[in-house]
């Protein structure tokens, strides 16, 4: 049986919900590539007070692929809140994120805090942080105007051009091996601009994703996000990569029929389907049942993303 380097780029939910599936196959080893550039909530104070990049994400991904998602995986999720509404030094924290910072300062290194909870956890893959700086992301709005921040983008209340860094970056060398000698990439899923693209736009991952053999895959989003993707076709997600410098060979659509009820969830929040516009395009569409509707939400299912992309290395791979 032939064994498969996946390559996973992207960061949020998304990212470890693909890897949740797929840690499945017994015929993958699976890399993480994850951004730091995470500035809101927990993550984003702990790197202010620790001048560390971004661990949020990188949490997530550990905990989708432990080995098993024990009682060490949902204390990693668990966030502090004092419900006599009190102000604490660690309210609103994740204690996952705690865990990293103490790891990265006991043991002087970013990597090697990744490192030891992935044992810990007993990690199916190689997780990687996109690079070990703290960075900063900033957005080009259609009207010129420059928002600064992960957190701030979405909020805008404005139509984004294109997502950059006010400096040059530098990739983990982790990272381009694993691209180069990928034989699957997978972009997604997630926000496009403030998950994968942060990523994409540093220029070593940039000319790895030129220079690599490997099939370039982006698993699309279901609904829009307000104040990031308003409005977006698959063609406009697809594009956006693109115009960020990378290729596509392949689009993963879901072609689930959403409840009304779900629907209309969504449309109070401005978040309406993605759709196909085109009949055909310059790369391989492919259509299949992918999502889940518990409570109300429009979610993939980790089940059906890895049974697609079973059925895809063993058919076209």
């Amino acid at each position: 049986m032939n064994r498969y380097r996946i390559v996973v780029i992207g960061g949020g939910h998304g990212q470890s919900l693909i890897c949740r599936g797929i840690k499945n196959l017994k015929n993958v080893d699976i890399s993480a590539i994850v951004t730091v550039a995470d500035d809101g909530g927990s993550t984003g104070r702990l790197r202010r007070q620790f001048h560390i990049p971004a661990m949020g994400d990188i949490r997530n991904v550990l905990i989708s692929l432990s080995e098993s998602e024990n009682i060490m995986g949902a204390l990693m999720d668990y966030r502090f809140e004092d419900p006599s509404g009190k102000e604490m030094d660690i309210q609103g924290h994740n204690l996952g994120n705690l865990i990293l910072t103490a790891l990265t300062q006991q043991t002087g290194s970013f990597l090697e805090a990744i490192q030891v909870a992935s044992d810990v956890l007993n990690v199916k893959g190689k997780i990687i942080p996109a690079t070990t700086e703290v960075i900063t992301l900033y957005a080009r709005m259609e009207d010129d105007v420059i928002v600064k921040g992960e957190a701030n983008i979405p909020n805008a209340n404005n139509h984004i051009r294109n997502v950059f860094y006010d400096r040059e970056v530098e990739a983990d060398p982790d990272a381009i091996h694993a691209i180069k000698n990928a034989d699957l990439i997978i972009f997604g899923i997630g926000s496009i601009y403030t998950s994968i693209l942060p990523n994409v736009i540093i220029p070593d991952i940039k000319d790895a994703l030129h220079e690599t053999k490997a099939y370039k895959m982006y698993i699309c989003n279901a609904m829009t996000q307000p104040g990031e993707t308003d409005g977006y076709s698959v063609e406009d997600h697809v594009q956006a990569l693109i115009n960020h410098g990378a290729s596509v060979d392949a689009v993963m659509v879901a072609t689930d029929t959403i409840p009304q009820s779900n629907l209309e969830n969504y449309l109070k929040e401005g978040s309406i389907p993605v759709i196909l516009k085109e009949d055909e395009h310059p790369y391989r569409v492919i259509k299949n049942n992918l999502l889940d509707f518990k409570d109300g939400l429009i979610r993939h299912d980790a089940k059906k993303v890895e049974q697609a992309i079973e059925t895809f290395l063993k058919e076209e791979l």
